[in-house]
């Protein structure tokens, strides 16, 4: 995770705290905080449980170390541990969510502090994979070639890749631009589209911030690393991907 920072003149006025449907919540602000989101994050995670199953079926299918990136609180790692029976690897940048997961996880994880660009390890994966759309919280391309390549050297020859994103609606995001959201803690939403950045501002002015991409910027990641596409789904259960997903989970392999 990124390091939280301050955005200026987001603070939202009366006219703008007005209440939006949990679709919003469910679709576009389940995500992984910067450290000043840390206290509140299982509140901003409780709604989100189905990627769960998604990630340790794979996990199961992995002949060979299991590696989360962006561990957080261990929502997904420690499930994932207990149903393979074995230590799951966890790296994050942020300390206050380590100490979480290291208190609810014990000897289920092995906890790292690190930044996921910087992903090495003593031993190649057979699975690496990054929920809850953290790789959103990587500014640039760059950024996210750069954990595409760092992956793709961590893994076993035909290991597994996996992460999710929602898939951006200029509709939604044209609906939601400004609005206050109560649940789980009170935020406002800002869309930034000539930026491709989404910000989620905490009445304090603590923002997180998210940057979206597009299918094809992701396939042209998973090319360049010298990955290849297993399968795109347009939700955890491997429904197909389709004109009215909003969610792209994606599964790519190291070639043999």
């Amino acid at each position: 995770m990124l390091q939280t920072r301050r955005c200026p003149g987001t603070r939202p006025g009366p006219h703008k705290r007005r209440r939006t449907e949990k679709h919003a919540r469910s679709i576009l602000v389940l995500v992984t905080y910067p450290e000043a989101f840390a206290a509140n994050y299982e509140r901003w995670a409780a709604e989100m449980t189905e990627d769960v199953p998604f990630y340790a079926e794979l996990a199961r299918e992995a002949d060979g170390p299991v590696v989360e990136l962006a561990v957080g609180t261990g929502r997904v790692a420690i499930p994932v541990a207990q149903s393979i029976g074995r230590t799951v690897i966890g790296i994050d940048s942020s300390p206050a969510m380590l100490e979480q997961a290291r208190a609810a996880g014990g000897e289920l994880l092995d906890l790292r502090l690190g930044d996921m660009r910087d992903l090495a390890l003593e031993k190649p994966a057979a699975l690496v994979y990054c929920p809850f759309r953290a790789l959103l919280h990587l500014p640039t391309w760059a950024d996210r070639r750069r954990v595409f390549e760092r992956v793709e050297a961590a893994l076993n020859p035909g290991g597994r890749f996996a992460w999710n994103a929602f898939a951006f609606d200029h509709a939604i995001a044209t609906r939601l631009d400004g609005s206050l959201i109560e649940e789980p803690v009170p935020h406002t939403l800002r869309y930034a589209v000539g930026d491709g950045r989404i910000d989620i501002v905490l009445d304090s002015g603590e923002t997180s911030s998210l940057w979206w991409a597009t299918k094809n910027e992701w396939l042209g990641l998973i090319d360049v690393s010298g990955l290849e596409v297993e399968a795109v789904y347009g939700w955890f259960d491997r429904r197909r991907l389709d004109d009215e997903s909003r969610e792209l989970v994606w599964v790519a392999r190291k070639p043999v």
